[in-house]
């Protein structure tokens, strides 16, 4: 690895303070996803803010992208519908702005986006906004931290947080190497695949999240396949946060009254977020 992706310089992480505090309550956390300007951008605002009012405890802010590798059906349906709708990368800064004055930067607020947009962006300049608008840092699903060295650089002049993927397949020294150049949190991705609902979170989660932190990751966090609340509880039960995103997205999809689909984005977070928050209680009792 260049050694330049090492994270040479020391810089707070909001995120990973954070998912601190919520070890020493001895819980995890509740990392909730959503598309920004999906069906609009003031409405984007609407919906994340009722994520954070649900439980969430740390947010993620999808760019839309029209060539996404990693997101599902739901994801995709809902961040075609942003662009329909005329959203463009400037509206993820006013809506972390709107996050970051409605928690008064207690919830920490991740932009996810692939790569390319912020290369066309310009790195530094991306850096320098997501930071002025109140924003925690950035996860790059499409982008390995051997070829970051630009990222890393910005991230580290504007203290922003870099959050890498591990999945399945990674070797032992792909999980050092991501374990070494992310801060905040290194993202777990359960399983094999593109974003979605499922059934069952990938059996070999459990054991990824051991094997990221034995390579030197202070907190995992484990997306892709969670749902419900069961999924919740059961992946809160060892890992440092819980990812949700489609099943979130879901709730806005459709034509019913927007107020009836903010009700069930809310009752679904309150759901999820009952089930990490207990899943470590629940534990002890018995």
């Amino acid at each position: 690895m260049q050694e330049e992706n090492r994270t040479s310089v020391e810089v707070r992480s909001r995120t990973g303070d954070r998912l601190a505090e919520l070890r020493a309550e001895n819980r995890a956390a509740l990392v909730g996803y959503l598309p920004v300007g999906f069906p609009t951008v003031e409405r984007s605002v609407e919906a994340v803010l009722a994520l954070v009012d649900s439980g969430v405890d740390v947010l993620e802010l999808g760019i839309p992208y029209t060539d996404p590798v990693m997101d599902g059906p739901v994801v995709q349906e809902a961040a075609q519908g942003a662009l329909d709708a005329g959203t463009r990368v400037s509206d993820v800064f006013r809506v972390v702005r709107a996050v970051t004055e409605h928690t008064g930067g207690t919830v920490p607020v991740l932009v996810m986006t692939y790569w390319n947009l912020v290369l066309r962006y310009g790195v530094d300049e991306f850096a320098r906004d997501l930071a002025a608008a109140g924003g925690a840092g950035l996860i790059t699903p499409d982008l390995i931290p051997d070829e970051a060295g630009e990222w890393v650089r910005a991230a580290d002049s504007y203290g922003l947080d870099k959050v890498f993927l591990v999945a399945p397949s990674s070797t032992p020294e792909r999980l050092r190497r991501t374990a070494g150049a992310s801060r905040g949190f290194v993202y777990a991705a359960s399983t094999m695949g593109v974003t979605g609902v499922r059934t069952e979170v990938g059996s070999r989660a459990e054991q990824l999240v051991a094997d990221t932190r034995a390579a030197g990751a202070p907190f995992v966090c484990v997306g892709l396949g969670v749902s419900t609340a069961e999924h919740g509880a059961q992946v809160a039960r060892y890992a440092d946060g819980v990812i949700v995103g489609s099943a979130f997205v879901r709730t806005l999809l459709g034509d019913a009254p927007w107020e009836e689909r903010l009700t069930s984005l809310r009752a679904t977070a309150s759901s999820i977020a009952a089930g990490v928050r207990t899943a470590r209680t629940e534990e002890v009792d018995a």
